[in-house]
């Protein structure tokens, strides 16, 4: 298990992470600076969510920790891990395809909706960890 412990931090190859899922109380961390962006996580058991300057970027439910979280305007990708099977949400360009990769695996394409969003289920138990890759189709 490899929770973030400081809530969001940035890793030595200029990604982000955040998330700490063994929390039982929520927990929050306001202006964390990244990329010339503010970001805000909330995270424990139940949830975690980050936004970017007040804007959606990711949420799970049940609560997961986020590593290496890295997006540009064609893909986003980050490896996800959790005590139990989880329901991502992300933003994104609205109405658009996207193809969905997890664990190296096509898992097929999605179409975001009007406002951008676009959600997948991870299957993860025990703290198992995949990686997620979600490319511009």
């Amino acid at each position: 298990m490899s929770v973030v412990k400081e809530l969001i931090r940035t890793e030595a190859d200029r990604t982000i992470s955040f998330g700490n899922y063994e929390l039982s109380e929520k927990s929050k961390k306001e202006n964390f600076e990244y990329d010339g962006d503010l970001y805000k996580v909330k995270t424990f058991k139940e949830i975690t969510k980050l936004e970017r300057n007040g804007m959606f970027v990711y949420e799970s439910v049940p609560g997961t920790t986020v590593t290496h979280f890295s997006e540009n305007d064609k893909e986003l990708s980050f490896e996800v891990e959790g005590m139990e099977d989880a329901q991502i949400t992300v933003e994104l360009e609205e109405e658009t395809e996207y193809s969905i990769w997890i664990d190296g695996e096509e898992a097929g394409i999605v179409k975001t909706n009007k406002g951008g969003k676009l959600s997948l289920s991870v299957e993860l138990e025990n703290a198992d960890k995949a990686s997620v890759k979600i490319q511009r189709a």
